[in-house]
C-alpha cells in the first residue's frame, strides 16, 4: 500500500516495523484481488512470515475487520466498511453526485463512475452500470491511473503543481497528457477514446481490440480546487459525443454546487 515500507528480501517485516503497519499491509494485500484468500497467500503478499500473519489476522478478525469463512480463507470485514463509509471524501461526495449520476445512467444505460485523488492515484468511490453496459473491471475502492483514464485527468488537471509535474515526468506520452489537461482547463470536460485498458475483449465481428470513450469532467470545490471527477465510460460507436459532453459538463457543475456549499 502507498507509504508503507516495503518488506525485506528475506520475506521478514522491516526491523522496528509497527504491528499498524503491518496490519494495514495484511489488509492491502486484498486490493488485487478483493475476494478471499488462504492464509499463505496473505503472508506472501503482505511480505510476512506466515505466523506473523497468521497472529495479526487473527487480531483483526477479532474486531471485525477480517472475517474468516468456513474454508479457512480470509475476506475483508463488514466493520471496515461500515467505517469506510465515513470517509468525507468519498461518502460526503457521493451523497452529492448520486442524484446527477441516476440521472445520466438513465439516460446512458451505461457506467457512471466518482472517483477521487488519493497522491498520484484515482480512488473510485462510486459507480453506477447497466446490466447491459459493456463488461470493465472498475470496481469501487479501486485505484486507477491519474495519466491513463479520464477521471484521473480531469483530477489531475486541477491537482496541485508537484503532483501534475511528477505525473507528467512517468507518463509514456507526456505531449498527450498535456493537452488532455489543456482541454479539461479550457471547456471542463474532455473526452478520451482508445482500446479498454482493463478489459480489451475483441470486436467479433472484426476480431479487432474493443474501444472505450471515456467523457469525464471534475467536481471543483469553492477555490477551483478538485473535490472529485465524473465520468461516463460506453463503447466507442461512432456517435456524436457532444450530448455526453453537454450531460457531464452539466452534471458536474451542479455536483460541485452542492458539494462545495456543504
Amino acid at each position: 500500500m502507498s507509504g508503507t515500507a516495503p518488506p525485506s528480501r528475506s520475506g521478514r517485516p522491516a526491523r522496528g516495523e509497527p504491528i499498524l503497519e503491518r496490519a494495514f499491509r495484511i489488509l492491502g494485500a486484498f486490493a488485487e484481488s478483493g475476494g478471499s484468500l488462504p492464509l499463505h497467500v496473505l503472508a506472501s503478499r503482505a511480505g510476512l512470515p506466515r505466523s506473523t500473519a497468521s497472529r495479526i489476522a487473527a487480531q483483526l478478525t477479532d474486531v471485525g475487520a477480517l472475517e474468516r469463512r468456513g474454508n479457512g480463507e480470509f475476506v475483508v470485514g463488514l466493520q471496515l466498511l461500515e467505517i469506510a463509509s465515513l470517509a468525507p471524501r468519498g461518502h460526503g461526495l457521493r451523497a452529492a453526485a448520486l442524484p446527477y449520476m441516476q440521472d445520466l445512467h438513465r439516460v446512458t444505460r451505461q457506467h457512471i463512475l466518482l472517483a477521487v485523488r488519493d497522491g498520484h492515484e484515482a480512488v473510485l468511490v462510486e459507480r453506477l452500470s447497466a446490466r447491459g453496459a459493456v463488461a470493465v473491471k472498475y470496481r469501487v475502492g479501486g485505484r486507477l491511473p491519474l495519466t491513463e483514464t479520464g477521471v484521473g485527468i480531469a483530477l489531475l488537471a486541477h491537482a496541485p503543481q508537484e503532483i501534475r509535474d511528477e505525473a507528467l515526468a512517468s507518463a509514456t506520452d507526456a505531449g498527450r497528457v498535456r493537452r488532455l489537461i489543456a482541454a479539461v482547463l479550457r471547456e471542463g470536460v474532455h473526452t478520451t477514446t482508445g482500446p479498454n485498458p482493463l478489459h480489451p475483449g475483441t470486436d467479433p465481428v472484426h476480431a479487432e481490440p474493443a474501444r472505450m470513450t471515456s467523457v469525464a469532467a471534475p467536481i471543483l470545490d469553492r477555490d477551483g480546487g478538485a473535490l472529485g471527477a465524473l465520468s461516463l465510460l460506453a463503447p466507442d460507436d461512432g456517435r456524436s459525443q457532444v450530448a455526453a459532453r453537454v450531460a457531464l459538463r452539466t452534471a458536474s457543475l451542479a455536483i460541485s454546487r452542492s458539494a462545495g456549499h456543504r
